[in-house]
């Protein structure tokens, strides 16, 4: 090989590895587990842009749950299948029991997080095949000014188990990807665009003065 392909090859390398190190360095890291155990995973994560939240702030569990009562999804999907997919209402993203062991967590990581770090949540259930698989809700959510942002990436998916894999226990099989969804919250009048970050967020100081008391 030529002395131009060697440099060539070396600039090459050289180019993808910075990207890969820029597209890691994109992704939010842990800095403090609140809770864990084998239903529910809570903790805070790491911007890596500035983000600026209104963090922390004082919020009960009863008023978590208020708020995330009020949120429902569809899951994105290409045509055709979008078509009927629109025919079908939204569903409810936590069930009661999910929001009895997630919402005292989540309380708790608003009181803590700050102002650069967003609060991350993972629901398990077991899966289709509970020996492999588990069945997982996850996502993120974080207040900027008045509004509280919530998006989930995971809405009941099965999932392989991190500790053990049934085609090799070396290396476990990775998650899947994130998807995407379109949420919605009720009542309308209270889910707002953000014009700063692009988001929608629930005015929740003033959805929380018309929520009834627990």
């Amino acid at each position: 090989m030529s002395q131009a392909n060697v440099v060539r090859s070396a600039t090459l390398l050289f180019a993808v590895l910075g990207l890969i190190g820029l597209g890691c360095a994109r992704i939010p890291y842990t800095t403090t587990m609140v809770h864990e155990d084998q239903r529910v995973v809570v903790m805070l994560q790491r911007e890596i842009t500035p983000a600026g939240y209104t963090h922390p702030i004082q919020i009960t569990q009863q008023q978590v749950a208020a708020i995330l009562r009020g949120f429902s999804l569809r899951e994105q999907q290409r045509l055709p299948l979008r078509w009927h997919a629109e025919e079908t209402p939204p569903k409810k993203i936590f069930r009661e029991d999910e929001l009895e062991i997630l919402a005292p967590h989540l309380a708790d990581a608003l009181q803590k997080v700050g102002p650069e770090e967003r609060v991350y949540f993972e629901l398990f259930a077991s899966g289709m095949n509970p020996q492999y698989r588990l069945d997982v809700t996850g996502g993120w959510m974080a207040v900027h000014d008045e509004l509280l942002h919530l998006t989930i990436d995971y809405f009941h998916v099965q999932q392989p188990v991190r500790k053990s894999d049934p085609y090799d226990y070396k290396y476990p099989t990775p998650w899947t990807p994130e998807n995407v969804y379109f949420l919605y919250f009720e009542p309308g009048r209270f889910y707002l665009d953000d014009p700063k970050t692009g988001w929608r967020g629930v005015d929740f100081l003033k959805f929380l003065k018309t929520a009834p008391s627990p």
